[in-house]
């Protein structure tokens, strides 16, 4: 099924920078990834596959990217002295380059995260117009857009366990608009990324922590709100 497009694809956001793609997009990419992380980063590796890796420092993707580790908007003019920001916050960054990654899409970035005892790997695709799309999280397959609110679910994988996760949305009159599942054995854990679009209640959220074959919650809101 093709991917629709909206208004949004076509004339892109508000930004700095002289690319969607190459800004806008990057941008936004970090600004997920940190929301998966649940913490401001401390050190990261950034790796750019494909075009971003042969551009990323003559449009501005690494200064982009690094902006939005520090989670400046798409439209912040801090964006252009974001490696200065980062100095001053204590950031720490390596970028890395892959130019010739085929099965990856060509604008492409994985981001490699830690703070404290936490971590995580996001790897993430500008698709033009600020579009981007999260197609992995630790190794799991992902596909979400951050354009909506986002539930990433971790749990055992027990028989009817994606139905009622469902079940409770809705009756939190929560829509879901896309969901998927991605496990890495049979009767492993599983991980569930559900995009609604609208938010969801602390005490439903709540609820589902304390379900014992729930293992872990993360919820972003819409990145642009």
């Amino acid at each position: 099924m093709a991917e629709k497009s909206s208004v949004f694809d076509m004339i892109g956001p508000v930004m700095i920078g002289p690319s969607s793609s190459h800004t806008a997009g990057v941008v936004r990419i970090a600004r997920a990834a940190i929301r998966v992380l649940g913490a401001a980063p401390e050190k990261a590796t950034i790796t750019f596959y494909n075009s971003f890796a042969r551009t990323y420092e003559g449009h501005g993707s690494d200064r982009a990217i690094v902006a939005g580790l520090l989670d400046f908007k798409t439209d912040d003019k801090r964006i252009k002295d974001a490696f200065v920001h980062a100095k001053e916050r204590g950031l720490q960054y390596t970028f890395k380059s892959v130019g010739n990654a085929s099965t990856m899409h060509p604008n492409t970035i994985k981001l490699n995260l830690q703070a404290g005892d936490r971590s995580v790997e996001v790897v993430g695709q500008s698709r033009g117009g600020g579009v981007i799309k999260i197609v992995e999280v630790d190794g799991f397959t992902a596909n979400f857009s951050a354009n909506q609110h986002t539930l990433i679910i971790d749990a055992d994988d027990v028989k009817g366990s994606i139905a009622f996760i469902a079940s409770v949305v809705a009756h939190d009159d929560c829509n879901i608009a896309t969901m998927s599942v991605s496990r890495k054995g049979k009767n492993e854990l599983a991980r569930q990324f559900l995009e609604m679009d609208s938010g969801i209640k602390p005490i439903t959220l709540e609820y589902l922590r304390q379900l014992s074959w729930i293992k872990n919650i993360i919820y972003i809101p819409n990145i642009d709100l």
